[in-house]
């Protein structure tokens, strides 16, 4: 094994980034006091069961009080006392999300004014609450997401499209609640922290429109059937509004961040010894576009000492995307650190790590992989073509060969992808076999 300490010490950022948006480190402080009626717990996300296990933890009030349901992605459930935990499929639903959905509205319907619906939302939820309005077939709604994944559409897109298609998104749940307080908690995965994006925002009013939904379809050329399109262009698919009344007796907060986990990751690195800088928590596009940004930047810091002289680390977030033209396996962060392991061409003073929070990229599972200044000498040797492997959009099958994937199981929570490029000084870049 050669280059330990960056290896370390790309894990040990992650690590941190991670422990910062655990639901048991960052949600109890946000519970509230018990209601004079009613408390149901519902709730949608790759972090739905920690989070409701969290609830059940530190609640406190009487505990037998507590009811509710929670959906999250297969393998990634948690054992709970009063909150049901169901597990469905991410990212295109399935008829267990489905299922899960109905039930979630069924959860919050003849409430009263003294009751308290608690909503937990991570991301991964608007996969996982699969509801789809009357006229649309769940396998209408499974195939308009793969092909929006497909293509390289943003998250702002696709969740604009699953929302207007939606008899639970874009608010619906809020409004399915009432006259019952309406408390929303979420964990932000999305860039810029959009309540309205976060799980499609089932308790928040919905900026977007029918039209922008039609638009984003036809840019992208995604099939729809004809009575979806027709809901679309006639206004049945709307979304209730911001200004809407429904909504008066709604409250939401973040409590979790990709720039508090970064924020993390950075304090760790100065306890090392090493600047941190942070480039953003709201990176976007293609990945192989960002890896040669980012791959650039980290070449001047060697080059000229700008921005940081080493030993420094470049830290970003974000949710870059794959246009997929080939077929092979991988996710955004293994096609990131594939491309960037090119841009940098085997570069002696830079290495890097890439993985998604949630422990899980793309549909592979490892959360992420990491680039060392051997990967484009060891590919050789192992005769792997690292440009043929990335046309084919293939970089997990290329750092499972070489031994470098990141594998963490499910984090059970999602602030959405973090990455490390770590710049050496000469002088500590000894090998250790």
């Amino acid at each position: 094994m050669i280059y330990l300490h960056q290896r370390a010490l790309l894990r040990e950022l992650f690590d941190a980034a991670v422990a910062a948006a655990d639901p048991a480190h960052c949600l109890p402080h946000w519970l509230p006091e018990p209601p004079a009626g009613r408390i149901v717990i519902v709730g949608a996300g790759k972090a739905a069961a920690a989070m409701a296990a969290t609830v059940e933890a530190h609640w406190r009030g009487d505990l037998e009080r507590l009811s509710g349901i929670v959906v999250t992605r297969y393998g990634h459930g948690l054992p709970t006392q009063r909150i049901e935990v169901v597990e469905a499929s991410h990212p295109a639903p399935d008829a267990a999300g489905q299922r899960g959905a109905t039930r979630l509205l069924q959860a919050v319907h003849g409430l009263t004014a003294d009751d308290l619906v608690l909503v937990l939302l991570s991301g991964g939820g608007s996969a996982l609450l699969a509801a789809p309005m009357p006229g649309i077939t769940l396998d209408e709604k499974r195939g308009v997401t793969k092909a929006l994944l497909a293509c390289g559409a943003g998250i702002g897109e696709i969740n604009c499209v699953r929302k207007h298609l939606s008899a639970i998104k874009g608010g619906r749940l809020a409004l399915a609640a009432q006259p019952a307080r309406v408390l929303t908690l979420a964990i932000s995965d999305v860039p810029g922290d959009d309540l309205s994006t976060i799980a499609s925002g089932p308790t928040v009013p919905d900026p977007t429109t029918c039209a922008d939904a039609l638009e984003i379809v036809d840019r992208y050329g995604i099939a729809l059937s004809s009575a979806a399109r027709a809901a679309l262009q006639d206004g049945r698919a709307e979304t209730p509004k911001p200004g809407n009344p429904g909504f008066s007796r709604c409250e939401s907060h973040i409590i979790a961040t990709a720039q508090a986990s970064l924020a993390a990751a950075a304090e760790l690195a100065r306890s090392r010894g090493v600047t941190p800088l942070v480039l953003g928590d709201a990176i976007e596009g293609e990945a192989r576009e960002a890896a040669r940004v980012l791959g650039g930047i980290a070449r001047s810091c060697t080059a000229h000492g700008v921005p940081l002289a080493a030993p420094c680390v470049l830290l970003s977030g974000g949710e870059t995307t794959v246009t997929v033209k080939g077929g092979g396996r991988g996710g955004r962060n293994a096609e990131f650190l594939l491309s960037l392991a090119l841009a940098l061409g085997g570069h002696p003073h830079i290495s890097a790590i890439a993985c998604d929070t949630d422990g899980i990229d793309g549909s592979e599972d490892n959360a992420g992989a990491m680039v060392l200044p051997d990967t484009p000498a060891r590919a050789i040797a192992a005769e792997i073509d690292l440009r043929a492997r990335l046309a084919q959009n293939d970089a997990f099958s290329v750092f499972s060969a070489l031994g470098d994937l990141v594998v963490t199981g499910p984090t059970r929570t999602n602030v959405n992808d973090f990455r490390a490029i770590l710049i050496d000084p000469a002088e500590s870049l000894a090998k250790e076999e």
